[in-house]
């Protein structure tokens, strides 16, 4: 059972009553076999409304235990209780959960391991140790008033204080070094390390002092193995490494800080540690007293894009995929910011963006706004009008130059609950458009109850005349959430084969809030086996 609750958490000399599952931060982490069915109960003791999602997981035709509030069901009340039920089929590696309703996921996450069935191995040598490291984002305040205070102010919100490594910020933050996360290694071993990134709204550089990584997968899916000093995680992404224990034995700092790709925002630029301990290492005597101090790496530069890129560009599938070539749907999404005029009726106190605007966001012009009394999924099952309209456009309304000089007269983007439909089984191509409004910036897309083959990316704009040739179909990597370039684009391929409503959204939170997002409705196919199923008894009422 998982229980949401309000605990004391003392972090930065000051304690905040935080939301977390079962008391813990990060919550407790499920681990699993490739095939296990799982029914998880989730209780909300604390005072506000709360979901949870399965970060990656397929759900297939069972959409209802997705998890995004107000998208696949209507969120669980201050006292009430919903039990998830979905199985893990044909995934292996790291995903995660999270709490999917305002701010809440600040706090509520946790990791979910998925290991190969009994009697399968990993496609590398079996390390000796697995540990996840998960990087998350603290506010020296309360999440929920954090984006409560933005949403009233149309600014944007107040900076993280700290990150943190397995909940605890690391011995560069004040009142933090005495808890500090170790992580311990054996000289001649191998391990594994899986790195999520639970941050809220920051794609992190992660990297050890004096160890290289051998990448192995991501987002639970497998990948041609390569050797990397740092990875880039953006929020909502998994990436499992090997690390060898082949240094000299001693204590090594393990770092993560900002990748800022957004120019001219401020940013938190503060940097979370935890030590890679050899067992063999001379102990300090008490810990932070008279110990050698552990050996500090070098990170990437915080708006070092070339890094990010040679990075991304390594990744590739263990082998030939089936990629689908010929293509039902093909669809063009811009993805951005955007600026709203001041309302007539607004004072100028809720008018604090960029000249008096609010600072909203959008795909392909459309800001989106969910339902606030049913949930997407039900009122298309249920086939209840007036909740959601069909013409999501699958182009942008209007051509321009995505990444130049945007006219001002674009900024303002039109709010609508305008859904795509998908027939099933059609084979689908999006490519996702990063543009110049306000701020180009690098955008981690993630489409719920899918995975997805990343054909290409590039920079500028995208030409189907010169790039589409570019397009890998041989071994594309395979991922739920993308990162768009900066100012660029990035070419995602899959089968619409899962039937529901699946949103697809950036993963920065504080751009969900503005309505960076859409969603796919996914008809039934033929039969059981190919429709949803139906909701369950328990589905929170509304």
């Amino acid at each position: 059972m998982e229980q949401i609750q309000a605990t004391p958490v003392k972090r930065l000399c000051n304690t905040q009553m935080a939301i977390t599952v079962n008391g813990m931060l990060p919550g407790p982490t499920l681990e699993v076999k490739n095939g296990d069915t799982l029914e998880i109960e989730v209780v909300n003791k604390a005072k506000y409304n709360a979901t949870i999602h399965w970060h990656g997981v397929r759900q297939m035709r069972t959409g209802w235990a997705d998890g995004p509030e107000f998208v696949t069901q209507c969120p669980i009340r201050p006292g009430g209780s919903y039990t998830y039920r979905f199985t893990i089929e044909g995934q292996e590696g790291t995903l995660w959960w999270h709490a999917h309703s305002s701010w809440l996921r600040a706090t509520v996450y946790g990791a979910l391991i998925i290991r190969p069935r009994e009697g399968e191995s990993y496609p590398f040598p079996k390390p000796k140790r697995e540990t996840a490291i998960v990087l998350g984002e603290w506010w020296d305040a309360n999440p929920i008033d954090v984006v409560r205070q933005a949403t009233m102010t149309g600014a944007a919100p107040n900076n993280s204080d700290a990150y943190t490594i397995n909940g605890q910020p690391g011995d560069l933050y004040k009142c933090s070094s005495k808890d500090t996360t170790i992580v311990p290694i054996d000289f001649g071993e191998t391990n594994l390390l899986r790195v999520i990134n639970a941050a809220l709204n920051q794609p992190l550089f992660f990297t050890v002092a004096n160890h290289k990584f051998t990448v192995v997968g991501a987002d639970a899916s497998y990948l041609k193995p390569f050797t990397t000093s740092v990875i880039m995680v953006g929020p909502g992404q998994t990436t499992d490494v090997l690390i060898q224990g082949n240094q000299l034995p001693a204590r090594y700092y393990m770092a993560a800080r900002a990748y800022q790709s957004a120019q001219n925002a401020p940013f938190d630029n503060t940097t979370t540690t935890a030590i890679l301990e050899y067992k063999s290492a001379p102990c300090p005597a008490k810990k932070g007293i008279n110990g050698p101090k552990p050996i500090m790496p070098s990170l990437p530069a915080y708006n070092d894009t070339n890094t990010v890129t040679a990075f991304s560009q390594s990744f590739r599938s263990p082998r030939k995929v089936e990629v689908p070539t010929e293509i039902d749907e093909s669809l063009f999404f811009t993805v951005g910011l955007g600026l709203n005029n001041c309302p007539p009726n607004f004072p100028s106190s809720r008018c604090q963006g960029p000249n008096g605007t609010r600072f909203t966001a959008s795909m392909n012009n459309v800001s989106f706004v969910l339902p606030q009394n049913i949930s997407l999924l039900q009122a298309h099952q249920h086939g209840i009008p007036g909740v959601f309209t069909t013409d999501f456009p699958g182009t942008p309304p209007l051509k321009f130059d995505y990444t130049g000089n945007v006219s001002r007269s674009l900024y303002q983007p039109v709010p609508g609950t305008k859904l795509y439909k998908l027939k099933y089984g059609s084979k689908v191509q999006i490519v996702i458009q990063d543009t110049s409004i306000v701020t180009p910036e690098n955008h981690p897309i993630h489409l719920h109850g899918y995975d997805f083959y990343i054909v290409a990316e590039g920079f500028g704009n995208f030409d189907p005349k010169t790039d589409t040739s570019k397009f890998n179909l041989v071994d594309p990597p395979q991922r739920n959430t993308v990162g768009v370039p900066v100012n660029g684009w990035a070419a995602i391929r899959f089968v619409a084969d899962n039937p529901g409503v699946w949103i697809m959204h950036c993963h920065l939170d504080v751009h969900i809030t503005w309505g960076l997002a859409m969603a796919f409705v996914v008809e039934n196919g033929l039969g059981e086996l190919q429709s949803l199923q139906a909701s369950p008894p328990d589905l929170p009422i509304c």
